[in-house]
């Protein structure tokens, strides 16, 4: 059976921190493929405007594509109304049959886990990968993966990789301050960004 892993994300923009997770994953769960999915109108995010979704999928695009075992999926930005994880879940699931999905997301997402919409069903769906972030205390983030891993009767794999501290958020920031991010970044996410005057 092939293992393949979904990477859900803003991603505004996409950046080496993102790169770096996916490669830790890939090699580290033995992964057959990552398939990126640009959030199309994530219920989470509705304090900020977000850049157009076909943007930040050639963004994702330029990132990834001369990287095989890496995929890039529009699923979440054709669809209407908001998108749930689960949804998204359930629909590859549906799709693409004998594959062992996991899904990778921060360790932020694993502290507000229980506001997630149907959690039992991503739980029953898709192994959940929890990968550290910048301002976590790592004994924090093992007892709520216990808790959780207890209240779901469902292990959750974490992966305590060597931290890259980059976020979209700074990004954005340096970006508006005119400072140089090209170091954060792909060099097509990069050169995108200048074309279409992003985040100034």
């Amino acid at each position: 059976m092939k293992k393949q892993a979904i990477f859900g994300g803003t991603f505004d923009p996409i950046h080496n921190g993102h790169l770096h997770i996916a490669y830790e994953a890939l090699y580290k769960l033995n992964l057959d493929k990552i398939i990126f999915i640009p959030s199309g109108n994530p219920p989470h995010k509705f304090y900020r405007e977000i850049t157009d979704g076909y943007i930040r999928y050639e963004m994702v695009n330029m990132a990834i594509r001369e990287e095989e075992k890496f995929e890039l999926s529009d699923y979440e930005i054709k669809k209407s109304g908001f998108s749930y994880t689960y949804e998204t879940l359930e629909y590859f699931k549906n799709s693409f049959q004998d594959i062992q999905w996991y899904f990778l997301t921060g360790v932020d997402c694993l502290m507000e886990l229980d506001g997630w919409k149907n959690i039992d069903k991503i739980m029953e769906i898709c192994e959940l990968v929890v990968f550290n972030r910048p301002g976590f205390n790592k004994w924090a983030i093992l007892r709520q993966k216990e808790r959780v891993e207890k209240k779901y009767n469902k292990k959750i794999i974490f992966l305590d990789i060597p931290l890259l501290d980059i976020s979209s958020t700074d990004v954005r920031r340096l970006i508006k301050e005119n400072k140089n991010v090209r170091y954060f970044l792909p060099e097509g996410v990069y050169n995108t960004i200048k074309e279409l005057k992003l985040y100034i």
